[in-house]
């Protein structure tokens, strides 16, 4: 049970859901289902909820609701009727206090056949049921299924609803001669057409479709238009009700999002020669030249490892330059980490004509013998930064940074410098979404529905994401202490005195006189002058 202090950034989660069709499970604090609903896109169905506008619109259910909400978990499914049919089972299934149009005992239809019988017939079922039967379905689409029930007797010349063997209508029936009446065929050879129709049913119907859209190509072209239509919607219900579909049990749930197949799937297609467990993404933030900052977040098997994010505020670079920017951070970056390993491991220092990156392998290496030799003495083994992988800094399995050709170069400029030639790195062009790598001309290009581009979208739009709000809170920070520079009295080092005292601004005004007067070098006049300019402003 998820306790109330964990409770994730919805805004941001929501950027990890795909734009396909699914079903999604909202959840309250005690992790109760509280609505379960589908749609055809699942990321903007999801990202309408969390919309300013859809609360202050949102009836009193729906706002109750918004109200109550503390998590969400998406499925992704194949088609639109796959996501109804799981709608429905989870829906039957959780009994969720804001869904009322499917609790009642509404089930999908089903075709049940009883083998057992003399004479098959193929009947609607709504319950399956632990017997001898053959069940199909369920089916989504009720219509659907009537309409290919019809075409199937007069296809296939089978039995539909009613009992027993068939009745002296029947046999008569034009309906069911394919290619002879039922009372001249005995119950055997009316048991081949059954296969035949199960098969049918099973969805080995290609070859038929093909059939009937020849024909209806065939009737548009005659001007026969009304059975032209006519064939189109037989078409249209045929697939509807043979596409293959999935069924759905507790624990075969489809998953949104597989983060370490979705890493070996990058791995396959940068070729690189291992997973990249660890990868780390930089993004500049210059939305003006009073603030450049840069983020670097970090994903550990193919998810967020927040502990080891970064922000940098730039500092040596002049006005809005992406590129001097990035080589800036990217430098200050993994210094850090080669100064921090070396301290860890003063041995390092011996081999100075070594390449870091194989350095900070053998540190690794023989931190590791040591402990596990510690281990086997039974002493209490001192775990360095080095030796522990949730506190040591490493260097990554793949730096992605967002860009193209240009943050591409100043970064691999800056790792040369370091003597880090042979760490993986990437450009990720947003435009296009292109992956720019070193010593290749040509950007490559992944498939929009690939799970490696998947992660690197993921990953980039939470390094924007981090970027941005480091950028939003040192402007709103700048905005608030700004205002202190036009209150009479009030010179920079008394500003300097009231910002270190209470903080920042928006504690200053909650403050009393007499708690603004405490503070050393401001008197009681000038307190009041603060206060009165504060509410005033």
């Amino acid at each position: 049970m998820r306790s109330p202090k964990e409770k994730p950034d919805l805004q941001k989660k929501v950027h990890e859901v795909p734009h396909k069709p699914g079903v999604y499970l909202m959840r309250d604090r005690f992790n109760r289902v509280i609505y379960v609903g589908k749609a055809r896109d699942l990321r903007k169905r999801v990202s309408s909820y969390f919309l300013p506008s859809r609360v202050a619109q949102a009836d009193l259910k729906t706002r109750a609701m918004l109200d109550a909400v503390w998590d969400f978990e998406t499925h992704t499914v194949r088609s639109d009727a796959e996501s109804l049919l799981l709608e429905g089972k989870l829906i039957k299934e959780y009994r969720p206090r804001y869904n009322v149009s499917f609790r009642d005992d509404k089930r999908f239809l089903l075709v049940k056949i009883d083998m057992s019988e003399e004479w098959p017939r193929f009947r609607l079922a709504r319950f399956k049921k632990d017997d001898s039967a053959r069940y199909f379905g369920p089916y989504a689409h009720s219509g659907a299924l009537r309409q290919t029930l019809n075409f199937m007797r007069k296809k296939f010349g089978v039995l539909t609803f009613g009992r027993g063997s068939p009745t002296e209508r029947e046999l008569k029936s034009s309906t069911y001669q394919v290619p002879m009446r039922l009372s001249e065929i005995s119950a055997e050879q009316y048991r081949e057409r059954v296969a035949q129709a199960c098969e049918f049913l099973e969805g080995h119907s290609r070859e038929l479709i093909a059939a009937l859209e020849t024909e209806m190509h065939r009737a548009a072209e005659k001007m026969d238009f009304e059975k032209a239509a006519e064939l189109r919607n037989m078409i249209e219900d045929l697939r509807a009700t043979t596409k293959p579909m999935r069924r759905f049990t507790r624990g075969s749930l489809p998953s949104a999002i597989d983060p370490m197949a979705d890493v070996r799937a990058l791995a396959d297609a940068l070729q690189l020669p291992r997973a990249p467990r660890v990868m780390e993404c930089f993004d500049i933030s210059n939305i003006s030249t009073t603030h450049v900052v840069a983020s670097m977040v970090c994903f550990r098997n193919g998810v967020p490892d927040k502990d080891n994010y970064r922000r940098y505020r730039v500092r040596t670079v002049e006005g809005q330059d992406d590129f001097a920017s990035m080589a800036e951070v990217v430098r200050r970056r993994y210094s850090r980490i080669l100064l921090e390993a070396r301290e860890a491991n003063p041995d390092a220092a011996e081999f100075s004509q070594e390449n870091p990156t194989d350095a900070l392998a053998r540190c690794r290496a023989t931190a590791s013998v040591a402990h596990r030799a510690d281990s086997k003495r039974g002493a209490c083994p001192t775990i360095s930064k080095i030796d522990n992988p949730q506190s040591y800094v490493r260097l990554p399995d793949l730096i992605i940074v967002d860009g193209g050709k240009g943050q591409l170069s100043a970064a691999c400029r800056e790792l040369q410098r370091l003597g880090l030639h042979d760490l993986p790195i990437i450009g990720l062009a947003k435009e296009h979404e292109e992956i720019y790598r070193p010593g290749r001309a040509l950007p490559l290009q992944l498939p929009m529905d690939s799970g490696a581009l998947r992660l690197l979208q993921r990953i980039r739009d939470e390094a924007h994401r981090f970027a941005n709000a480091y950028h939003q809170l040192l402007m709103k920070k700048r905005v608030g202490e700004s205002i202190l520079d036009d209150c009479p009295g009030v010179s920079q080092n008394r500003k300097n005195l009231l910002l270190r005292r209470f903080g920042s601004v928006n504690r200053l005004r909650k403050a009393t006189v007499d708690e603004i007067a405490a503070t050393e070098g401001i008197g009681r006049k000038l307190a009041e002058e603060v206060h009165r300019f504060l509410e005033r402003h």
